[in-house]
């Protein structure tokens, strides 16, 4: 072997050996991030919670997460088993459910579910199989039935504030709205106040709207403004289809169509879009008012897989653009609009709007995007590109309390290897600098967007 081939063997073994060393540290250096972010105590400023119970009652409140359904039945188990009429009993459905799991076990979903119940109810074997679901079904009862259950999952997650998605016509009362914030859900009323169904008397009996009376759409509008505001709401919210370009309609375009819905007549369909975008415009108008930011979860397409188990049915659009929001985003510059992309090839046109709109915020990695593989690039695009104080890292997207825990986790982890690589290895910061702009995405702007109002 000639002296220089030794070398250069020589040389790239150093090169491997410096190279793992360095992967080495970058793991130390990521465990101690990562449990300083958990320190950071939370607000989930995204859920489906059910103030009235949010906590789960049994096991099967947390198999019974559309996750885990979908997935499931994508993997083979029967949407009859998984959905079977006959199938009430908690502990039946998670035997039906359970059997579904291993082809699952590779997936960071499964690993949710281990989080929690390691977390939660002190299972400690690998998996949950066959043998050992009725061990943890009995510990899940046991520890849920406890009546601070609510107080002790909040208080291992380190979560002090949820916010939630409240219909249109939510009363807001009977639960505590400093520690469930309100948040003003809007679909209904941008896409299905003129058609078949129940929304349209709804909103009348909520914005106290007598029938055949002329009180005006914006005027009803205003008064859910009102309510919701009155009773601690933070914000308005929406999930948008990728076909959806906001525009204003003078509201003399709108008002004969609205003068004959009180008299029970169906709008046709180019008459219903003219008045989803009269409404949407006019929510818009009414956070400008009230000082709330608009949330936008663009891209949901739905009812694309009607075969599929409940809330397993919709994808998004890969033909979707933040250039359909342009004339909103210029329209409203006093608004904030925290955006949330279902496709994560949207990440990149999101971080760009948000580089230059001040009133454009990341939000959260939603639905489809949620799986560290998505996460993190889209992650160390917003922190390199977009300004610190204006970018949310994460929310949970939860229908059941005990969620939080491991998809934050799941989050923190993958900013705390980011923080590690970009930040402290890449630009030399300090430990304790990279900790406070994980703080910032992780707390402090939600704070920032939400509850600065001014």
């Amino acid at each position: 072997m000639s002296d220089d081939l030794s070398a250069r063997i020589l040389s790239q073994v150093q090169a491997t050996m410096t190279g793992l060393g360095a992967g080495i540290g970058s793991i130390g250096l990521q465990e101690r991030l990562y449990a300083e972010l958990v320190k950071i105590p939370l607000i989930d400023p995204h859920s489906h919670i059910n103030p009235h119970a949010p906590a789960s009652k049994t096991l099967a409140d947390l198999l019974g997460y559309h996750y885990y359904t979908e997935l499931a039945h994508s993997a083979g188990l029967p949407r009859e088993r998984i959905e079977a009429p006959q199938l009430t009993a908690p502990r039946d459905k998670v035997q039906v459910l359970s059997a579904g799991l291993p082809p699952l076990e590779n997936t960071v979903q499964y690993s949710w579910l281990l989080d929690m119940a390691r977390t939660f109810f002190d299972f400690r074997e690998e998996r949950v199989t066959a043998d050992n679901w009725q061990e943890l079904y009995d510990k899940a009862a046991a520890r849920m039935a406890a009546p601070d259950w609510e107080d002790q999952v909040l208080r291992l997650s380190n979560l002090e504030k949820v916010f939630l998605t409240n219909d249109f016509d939510d009363p807001l009362q009977g639960f505590d709205t400093n520690r469930y914030i309100p948040c003003l859900r809007t679909d209904d009323l941008v896409f299905h106040l003129a058609g078949p169904g129940t929304a349209l008397v709804r909103f009348m009996q909520a914005a106290r709207i007598e029938p055949g009376t002329p009180i005006e759409l914006r005027e009803g509008i205003g008064r859910l403004f009102e309510h919701f505001v009155k009773h601690g709401a933070r914000a308005c919210a929406i999930s948008l289809p990728p076909d959806f370009t906001p525009r204003p309609v003078p509201a003399a375009t709108v008002a004969p169509i609205w003068t004959r819905m009180m008299q029970a007549w169906i709008p046709s369909s180019e008459e219903r879009g003219l008045l989803s975008h009269y409404v949407f415009w006019t929510l818009a108008e009414f956070c400008a008012e009230f000082k709330l930011p608009f949330d936008l979860m663009i891209g949901v397409n739905r009812k694309v897989y009607p075969g599929g188990v409940f809330q397993g049915q919709d994808l998004f659009d890969a033909r979707c653009s933040l250039i359909q929001y342009k004339e909103l985003f210029n329209a409203f510059p006093t608004v904030k609009f925290p955006v949330s992309v279902l496709a994560s090839t949207m990440n990149q046109e999101l971080v760009s709007y948000a580089w230059i709109f001040p009133n454009v915020i990341p939000h959260g990695h939603w639905w489809y995007s949620n799986i560290p593989a998505y996460i993190e690039p889209d992650c160390r695009a917003r922190l390199q590109a977009v300004p610190e104080t204006k970018q949310i890292g994460y929310y949970s997207d939860m229908y059941k309390l005990e969620f939080g825990l491991p998809k934050f986790n799941m989050y923190r982890r993958v900013l705390a290897k980011v923080l590690a690589e970009d930040f402290v290895m890449a630009r030399r910061w300090s430990e304790e600098r990279a900790l406070r702009l994980g703080r910032l995405v992780l707390r402090d702007n939600v704070e920032r967007t939400f509850f600065d109002l001014a």
